[in-house]
């Protein structure tokens, strides 16, 4: 950690860490000098080398306190994305099968 990032933020307020699959998430909330708060969210990652010896790939977001409010605003819209869109593909999925059984005969019936 470089010396000026150190010197910016007095402590850790809370810390929280979440493994999914191969990546653990860090949310960690950070207290300023002058006793404001930011986020940092860090995705890290183990990535092997080609002798069998591993590393971590690190990124970090630095998310403000006044940020806080629109992020999870935008976060939310996301989320709300992929529900909806994986309801339809759902039922997109289900059309498809249904269709899958019908025989051309079975068209030629229906005319």
């Amino acid at each position: 950690m470089s010396e000026q990032l150190h010197n910016e933020f007095k402590e850790d307020a809370y810390s929280k860490s979440i493994r999914a699959g191969k990546r653990t998430y860090f949310f960690d909330i950070k207290v300023t000098k002058t006793n404001d708060f930011f986020l940092t969210i860090t995705e890290s990652k183990r990535v092997f080398q080609s002798e069998g010896q591993f590393s971590y790939e690190k990124h970090k977001i630095f998310l403000y306190r006044e940020d806080f409010e629109k992020f999870m605003e935008g976060l939310n819209d996301a989320f709300r994305f992929v529900e909806l869109n994986k309801q339809s593909e759902l039922h997109s999925l289900e059309l498809q099968d249904e269709y899958k059984n019908i025989e051309f005969e079975d068209l030629h019936e229906k005319e």
